[in-house]
């Protein structure tokens, strides 16, 4: 004993030297190796104690860990004197933590004045009759839950237990590594989701469930938040209102460490339905009921003033509309003027000292663009595009803000042209590659990404709220990584590998056209077999997800089915059912009896989808019934049908160069190219080309980094074709819809032929804030005309005048280009 006693003594205090920062690595295993801390011994965990007037959400974290050692172990933590303990606390709030500090065994200025920052580490002697004790210390409330919660993780507590019903495996023996481990401090100060467009999916469910959007729902949702190291939330809002609902959920936030505010539209703490339900019965429009507007405002500050919020101010139209057009900058800029006047007379503190946020969202951000300001010490909140396509961004050299910026995105819509509301459909890689364009213009106060009915998005949300804490720990070659990662948390490292490539392949296939706006004229059905080639990427994804589904044991069967297996199957019936109707049209146009087998196939397809409905309605014993209630099928216009229509169908009565390099080759009239099959890609001193994998319609995507430094003449891409069919031609460019974010100045990319003059190219300049189809379509085809005056080769060279423009696919159409979605396959080259 005493020598192993020795042992810890010298490994602990050579472990301080080296801290474990921004990622963390396991350091709980199952089996022991020399010095490691034992924290379960035969099923039984060791004491678990804190300071009892440390901050309640802590101690209601803690009673989490509890659990979760729990339903690891079947037994809670021991109570019984022990000589080795888990000691939690809170710097300023916990007489043990703060008095480690001043002995010097934990290091102070590691938690002192930090953010959110927690640190795991043994220590020898902490306390008189304790030999040893893991210690989860945190500089602040949220610092010690994050430390909290990272360690049920270790322990093998998924964040996603309850959302997506992630097993947990029993262990008898657990062990610590030694160690200091931190994941520092987070980039973002608030980072959160927005439960929005929650009808009639999660509001049926939470109803069924809790009774609706009560204490009981949000606990869960709290918790999840927290479990995922995120610390923000917009609340529920379609006919709902967090405060009046249930008058406790407000306290819950405050009390469990969330900080809350409310959506785009609701001022002032204050729901739209509170409105409708307790409005002094006058006009939402300030020119006409400013009395009765501020007395409603002013209710709501007086509700939050005592809890952690961040205040929306500003307004816009009733019901998430624009207001009417003569109300004017000057009208929204008084508005401003007087919330903020409310908030000092109600909190009795200067305003600046309240977190205050305007959202330039959609309408709004023309009143920006035209001038309008507001102090320095609000945050602006910029948007996507609702398709997530970041709108607009701070100047690289422009005036930093008191304030800062931040960032509302969109995994969810409901709007034009068709609402995207029932499967996950975002691409990580754009996620990723959107939202570092984002960081990097400075925008790090605020990340809130809609989530809609926040269970199709399990692996988004998770890896959003991950890039949110340290958006320097990815780039375009690690993606695939974290969600192999993610995958091995929620099914095991047995699994993980295979789980993860189908997540990340179908929601590259999703992100091509969301469900609501798939149709059977989306593909060509007779050109390039285009048709045929997705509907059959899609059954083959689908073979492989079931037969994973059949080699995993039963525990892990249903959340699989949950976060992978039924996405697949569900969209794969889809493609098939729309195929099958593109093929009863085309046979029934000929008059040819082959559209009656079709028209049964889409009936199939029709009937399965309401199946599978029910079939996940039975998963876990039905405990998400309602949660896959949205519409998909049957859109007329952008919103839901009342119920899914069956799509109609038709019945018919029987009776060479030298070059090492790729020179690619026309063919009926046209040469199609995948970006990354270049010629030459010249690089300068400071900019690289990137490729992003898996990213876009077909293969990958090309793009200039770091976004952040000068593009020269020398950055430029080449590919080289041979043409048959002199004459003209048009260079197309497949181009990820990004937006114009710097200042409406818009994207600029120069194009020659053989050295020729330039032609430049501003693809996105045009750009007021409308919805494109080129936004819907996931695509922006910028064209330009070109003379080719003879048969022979031909070199292109496409240069960035502006970073930002990612490419997917370049095709030269020279006369013999046939619609298609996709763009043609690639050509043959030599």
């Amino acid at each position: 004993m005493i020598f192993k006693r020795l042992i810890w003594t010298f490994v602990l205090l050579w472990s301080t030297v080296g801290v474990y920062s921004q990622h963390i690595p396991s350091f709980v295993h199952d089996v022991a190796s020399l010095g490691d801390f034992t924290l379960v011994s035969a099923g039984i965990p060791i004491p678990i104690t804190y300071d009892v007037n440390d901050h309640k959400g802590v101690v209601r974290a803690i009673h989490s860990l509890k659990e979760d050692f729990k339903r690891v172990t079947a037994n809670y933590p021991s109570e019984a004197a022990h000589k080795c303990q888990i000691i939690i606390g809170t710097v300023g709030n916990s007489a043990v933590i703060d008095k480690l500090i001043t002995e010097k065994k934990i290091a102070g200025d590691q938690l002192q004045g930090k953010n959110e920052k927690f640190i795991i580490q043994l220590v020898v002697n902490p306390t008189p009759g304790v030999d040893s004790a893991l210690i989860i210390a945190g500089s602040d409330k949220r610092g010690t839950i994050f430390g909290i919660y990272e360690l049920s993780a270790q322990i093998g507590v998924s964040p996603w237990y309850y959302w997506a019903d992630v097993p947990v495996e029993k262990r008898t023996e657990l062990y610590a590594r030694l160690g200091v481990y931190t994941q520092g401090e987070p980039a973002v100060r608030y980072r959160g989701i927005f439960l929005n467009d929650e009808a009639p999916a999660l509001s049926g469910w939470a109803r069924a469930t809790f009774g609706g959007y009560n204490q009981e729902f949000y606990e869960k949702v709290f918790e999840l938040l927290l479990r995922l190291k995120a610390n923000f939330l917009w609340p529920a809002m379609w006919g709902n209102a967090f405060y009046d609902d249930d008058p406790r959920n407000g306290e819950l936030a405050d009390e469990m460490g969330i900080v809350m505010s409310t959506s785009h539209h609701e001022p002032m703490g204050r729901a739209q339905q509170e409105w409708k339900r307790y409005g002094n019965g006058g006009a939402w429009d300030y020119s006409k009921n400013e009395k009765g507007l501020q007395e409603f405002w002013r209710g709501g500050m007086q509700r939050t003033k005592n809890w952690e919020s961040l205040i929306t101010i500003a307004m816009r139209g009733d019901g998430d509309e624009p207001m009417s057009e003569d109300q004017n900058m000057g009208l929204l800029e008084k508005i401003v003027k007087d919330q903020r006047k409310i908030i000092e007379e109600v909190t009795g503190k200067k305003a600046e000292h309240t977190p205050q946020v305007w959202a330039l969202y959609k309408e709004v951000q023309d009143y920006y663009d035209a001038g309008m300001r507001v102090p320095d010490d609000v945050t602006l909140l910029f948007c996507d595009d609702n398709w997530g396509n970041v709108r607009k961004l701070p100047d690289l050299n422009g005036k930093k803000r008191k304030g800062g910026y931040g960032m509302y995105y969109h995994f969810d819509y409901v709007g034009a042209p068709r609402n995207t509301k029932w499967l996950n459909v975002s691409q990580v890689q754009r996620v990723w590659e959107q939202m570092n364009l984002t960081y990097q213009h400075g925008v790090d106060r605020i990340w809130v990404v809609n989530v809609g009915d926040l269970k199709p998005m399990e692996y988004p949300i998770s890896f959003f709220l991950d890039m949110a804490w340290n958006p320097n720990q990815f780039n375009a070659i690690n993606l695939l990584a974290h969600t192999e990662t993610w995958c091995a948390q929620q099914f095991g490292e047995a699994y993980a590998q295979e789980a993860a490539h189908l997540i990340d392949t179908y929601t590259k296939y999703n992100h091509r056209v969301t469900p609501e706006l798939l149709n059977h004229s989306t593909f060509s059905l007779t050109n390039y077999k285009e048709f045929e080639t997705v509907v059959n990427d899609y059954r083959d994804l689908l073979v492989r997800a079931m037969r994973l589904y059949n080699l995993m044991p039963a525990h892990l069967k249903d959340s699989f089915d949950q976060l992978v297996l039924f996405p697949i199957n569900g969209m794969s019936n889809l493609y098939d059912m729309y195929y099958a109707k593109a093929q009863n049209e085309y046979y029934a146009s000929m008059k040819d009896s082959q559209a009656n087998f079709w028209a049964d196939k889409v009936k199939e397809g029709f009937v399965r989808d309401s199946l599978l409905t029910q079939h996940f309605n039975t998963i876990v014993d039905g405990k998400w019934k309602h949660m896959m209630d949205q519409v998909r099928i049957g859109y007329t216009s952008w919103n839901n049908p009342p119920k899914a229509i069956m799509p109609g169908v038709t019945y018919v009565e029987s009776s060479a160069a030298a070059d090492d390099v790729n020179v690619f080759l026309e063919k009926d009239g046209y040469v199609s190219i995948e970006v990354m099959n270049y010629a030459n890609a010249s690089n300068s001193q400071d900019v690289k080309w990137t490729e992003i994998p898996n990213l876009g319609k077909t293969q990958s995507a090309l793009t200039t980094m770091p976004v952040t430094a000068p593009l020269t003449e020398e950055v430029y891409i080449e590919y080289k074709v041979s043409v048959e069919t002199p004459g003209k031609g048009k260079l197309i460019l497949l181009v990820s819809p990004t937006l114009n974010f710097n200042g409406n100045k818009g994207l600029r990319y120069a194009v020659s032929i053989n050295d020729g003059v330039e032609q430049v190219v501003n693809l996105n300049g045009h750009y007021k804030g409308e919805l494109g189809a080129w936004q819907a379509n996931r695509i922006i085809a910028s064209t330009t005309d070109h003379e080719f005056k003879s048969t022979g080769e031909y070199r292109i060279r496409i240069r960035p005048l502006e970073h930002g423009i990612v490419i997917q696919k370049v095709i030269l159409d020279l006369g013999g280009l046939k619609p298609s979605y996709l763009g043609p396959p690639q050509s043959a080259h030599r």
